[in-house]
């Protein structure tokens, strides 16, 4: 994400398709006072929308930063944090590291450390969530029925981020995406668990407001591209399938 400003005209440009994107750098301006200038906003991204992959998170934590660095301030996670969810609900990948954070209200957050190497097959079974409508359902009884799993789903976490233990890692996610059937269904969860367990995977993974499923893997055990292979061939015609590493949050700038 690049910011070109100006100090000779307030008018910006902005991608269309990224309204919010929009939206964050002038919240970002507001915040330095500094709504007098202008600029151009360029969006470069890898990740795919609507597939649960906080690709809106990206974009306006991403321009937030940008707009303030450009202007040669730096601000810190939680005012980001703060700004976005003035825009939208805002992926806890805004912090540092691994991080619980409650994406509605802001009101939780805690930093649970950085994450042991952990490799990912993603698996992409086609369409695309309106998270925009998504999160303006109210499934909060529907939550509170689920608070158990939720809770031990991130005590498995928590217990394997503190002491490098991937096999809780991958229990936890895979509780956690069981759980969200519930509120998200994906049809091809629990194929994807039977494969995982054939090839004994760490566990499973999702993105909880989109389409998407991942396959956890041991960098040591398991070579992903190779798995990515042959998972694709024994399940049900995935669109995509492609590979990543679970990586910590937070930015970097680049003048």
């Amino acid at each position: 994400m690049t910011v070109e400003i100006t100090r000779r005209t307030d008018h910006w440009e902005f991608p269309a398709e990224s309204p919010k994107a929009a939206a964050a750098v002038r919240a970002g301006l507001a915040y330095l006072g500094r709504e007098n200038f202008g600029g151009v906003l360029t969006i470069e991204s890898g990740l795919p929308r609507g597939k649960g992959m906080a690709s809106s998170t990206a974009d306006v934590v991403g321009a937030i930063h940008a707009v303030c660095a450009a202007l040669g301030q730096i601000i810190s996670p939680e005012e980001v944090a703060r700004l976005a969810l003035g825009i939208e609900p805002t992926d806890g990948s805004a912090f540092p590291d691994i991080a619980l954070f409650d994406h509605r209200s802001g009101r939780i957050y805690e930093n649970l450390g950085a994450c042991p190497p952990i490799d990912i097959v993603v698996l992409d079974f086609g369409g695309e969530v309106d998270t925009v409508a998504f999160n303006q359902c109210d499934r909060s009884e529907l939550l509170r029925e689920l608070e158990p799993e939720a809770a031990e789903a991130l005590r498995l976490v928590r217990r394997g981020l503190t002491i490098g233990d991937v096999r809780a890692i991958g229990r936890g996610a895979t509780l956690s995406a069981k759980a969200n059937q519930n509120v998200l269904h994906k049809p091809q969860l629990d194929a994807v668990i039977a494969v995982a367990d054939e090839i004994d995977a760490l566990g499973v993974n999702v993105g909880h407001s989109g389409t998407v499923v991942g396959v956890l893997l041991h960098p040591q055990k398991h070579h992903a591209a190779s798995v990515a292979s042959w998972v694709a061939h024994r399940l049900p015609s995935p669109e995509a399938t492609y590979t990543c590493q679970i990586i910590g949050g937070g930015f970097q700038v680049a003048y």
